[in-house]
């Protein structure tokens, strides 16, 4: 039996990534705990039927109080026990219209995808340590690629490209600082983005994106699922066959992207 959290699932991937874990045997998965930062009719509904399986946690990212809140309250459920994996999923895209970094475009994001991340992860890090799994999976996008850079230079978000660049590197050197205590940190990139659209049919990537929601939620649960200590600060591409060998950029091959 495992226990999962997961933040910003009150929507999109997020939410349908709890959905999921839900719906697994709970000899597979026992408790999940899902963040939100607003009210959640959609994760409530699901809590409600989950015979105590689901909590819905009050947790806004770049708010450091309110993660230290969540933190306490989760550990108030575990009573004594580990959460085993946390998924580091809220995150936020500003648009550039001239495709040029801007200070107000540049702090906001780094506030969520990085500094958030960060503190997410330092709260609830001593849980994580007493549970079985011990793993942190960072949601990224191949936008954050350096290698891949000239591919995406279309899509009008520097600010957005820079926070995932810094959370990959923020996420190795968790990797690497913490391989001997037995954690796994690994980033897994269920989305892509070319010429403005996320690709997932998401609130954000619209309904012209590549891939259904569910489609990428569970491609990207089979990543993280299926993770062990050899995938510490790897850069885990989701698989979706039938997307192997598209043309073009965005090829859910399960190939680790150059980054």
């Amino acid at each position: 039996m495992g226990s999962y959290l997961i933040t910003g699932a009150s929507r999109g991937l997020g939410f349908e990534m709890t959905r999921q874990l839900v719906s697994l045997p709970v000899s597979q998965v026992n408790k999940v705990f899902a963040t939100t930062r607003a009210d959640a009719p959609g994760l409530n509904e699901i809590a409600q039927k989950s015979d105590g399986r689901l909590v819905v946690i009050k947790l806004d990212v770049s708010k450091e109080a309110t993660i230290k809140e969540a933190a306490e309250e989760v550990e108030a459920h575990l009573v004594g026990k580990g959460l085993d994996v946390l998924i580091n999923n809220a995150g936020t895209m500003l648009w550039s219209p001239n495709g040029v970094v801007t200070m107000d475009n540049l702090e906001e994001t780094f506030m969520t995808n990085v500094l958030g991340v960060h503190w997410v992860t330092q709260a609830f890090f001593s849980l994580l340590q007493k549970g079985n799994l011990k793993k942190f999976a960072n949601i990224t996008s191949t936008l954050g690629s350096i290698a891949m850079a000239s591919q995406y230079a279309a899509g009008p978000s520097p600010a957005y490209k820079i926070s995932k660049t810094a959370l990959n590197s923020l996420t190795v050197q968790y990797a690497l600082g913490y391989e001997k205590e037995g954690f796994t940190f690994l980033l897994s990139a269920p989305v892509k983005l070319t010429f403005c659209l996320e690709y997932l049919k998401t609130d954000l990537g619209s309904q012209n994106a590549d891939l259904d929601v569910d489609v990428g939620a569970k491609a990207t649960l089979d990543k993280i699922l299926g993770a062990g200590r050899e995938q510490n600060g790897q850069f885990l591409n989701i698989h979706v066959k039938g997307w192997e060998e598209k043309e073009g950029p965005n090829r859910y091959d399960g190939v680790n992207p150059p980054w």
